[in-house]
């Protein structure tokens, strides 16, 4: 359970998880990412790019390959998945200066991304503005089949949306051991999805941002593995 590996053969069968959400069918990836097959979209939250050089110019040091690790995992579930279409939840870019900050490597790696599929930047709070140089089509949120994709889930309990920004994760204690890791979390009528990026931490599912939207019951969570996505039972969640 420590490493959220399965006693047992047949792991890709954890390589994602179905969930019904507004009754529309998706795949939590293993990932982070969401697979919308009726759409042939995939869906992916606060990937933060270029969080290392927003950091370096303040004088902070990381290694300077965020950017290129996401992209590559990006690259690699869109292919999984045949994926027409991307939309990004919004922080795709650290700050709104992001896309000029670049590595011309990765830059040209975002555009092959792009041109096998459809690109929808949603806006962010740390990206309120996407400059053209990004590629793809950018929108303050979308709505599709009825179910809003944004990036700062609303207040109220009753909505049909799918947010990001809150950077879910659950924390989990069995037979001694702990376990925090990223995670999806939703009720059936909405769900805020865990950060892509490979830089970015998260808040345990337990505190307070998370009560206007779920109240004190009725959560589901999946969380991220190191060969899987498993549904957790809310009765197993502990605070940090």
């Amino acid at each position: 359970m420590l490493q959220m590996k399965p006693d047992r053969l047949g792991i890709d069968e954890f390589q994602d998880q179905p969930m019904s959400l507004c009754g529309k069918s998706f795949r939590a990836d293993m990932s982070g990412a969401l697979y919308w097959p009726g759409e042939r979209a995939l869906i992916v939250a606060d990937l933060h790019l270029e969080k290392g050089s927003a950091f370096a110019a303040r004088g902070q040091m990381l290694p300077p390959y965020d950017t290129r690790e996401t992209l590559a995992r990006l690259a690699r579930v869109i292919d999984r998945y045949e994926a027409e279409t991307v939309i990004a939840l919004g922080d795709s870019f650290h700050d709104s200066h992001g896309p000029d900050r670049m590595m011309p490597e990765d830059r040209e790696a975002l555009r092959t991304i792009q041109q096998h599929c459809e690109w929808i930047w949603v806006k962010g709070n740390h990206d309120p503005e996407i400059s053209s140089g990004a590629g793809g089509v950018v929108v303050p949120s979308l709505a599709v089949e009825g179910i809003t994709l944004c990036h700062e889930p609303d207040e109220g309990r009753d909505s049909h949306e799918i947010a990001g920004h809150l950077h879910p994760a659950a924390r989990v204690t069995m037979n001694g051991f702990t376990l925090r890791r990223p995670c999806f979390v939703g009720n059936g009528r909405r769900l805020v999805m865990p950060a892509f990026g490979a830089y970015t931490g998260g808040l345990n599912v337990l505190s307070t941002a998370f009560e206007p939207l779920f109240g004190l019951g009725g959560m589901n969570v999946w969380m991220l593995g190191q060969e899987g996505c498993y549904p957790v039972a809310s009765r197993l969640l502990s605070e940090d």
